[in-house]
């Protein structure tokens, strides 16, 4: 991947994990609420900092180790912002940016997996 490409992803996924921190922030004060917000937060900053850690893999394996787990939690974020929206704890309006946002970078993230699982599989 070139570097520019790299360096926009990192700071991409960044400012999705602070943009979650704000919506924790702003959420309802309820008991569900604060129990899907902080698994929300969990996963969306679990996906950054993991992003991160993949630029420092030391070996091919490893990269694809933490690649995994980004696509992973990526997916559970988005998976809680759905729950929020469907349960209204927020609404669809306000966590709009946020889902395509999170839909964007499970597909990108899934797609990378999905082209070096089959490099390495032939």
């Amino acid at each position: 991947m070139k570097k520019s490409f790299v360096d926009d992803l990192q700071l991409r996924t960044k400012n999705f994990a602070i943009r979650s921190i704000r919506l924790f922030q702003a959420l309802p004060r309820t008991i569900e609420a604060g129990i899907v917000g902080r698994q929300y937060l969990r996963a969306a900053t679990s996906m950054a900092a993991n992003h991160r850690a993949m630029s420092r893999a030391r070996s091919k394996a490893e990269y694809f180790a933490k690649l995994s787990i980004v696509v992973e939690e990526i997916d559970e974020a988005l998976f809680w912002l759905e729950l929020m929206v469907e349960t209204e704890i927020m609404p669809q309006k306000r966590l709009a940016p946020l889902l395509r946002e999170a839909t964007e970078l499970l597909s990108m993230f899934a797609s990378t997996r999905k082209s070096l699982k089959n490099r390495h599989a032939s």
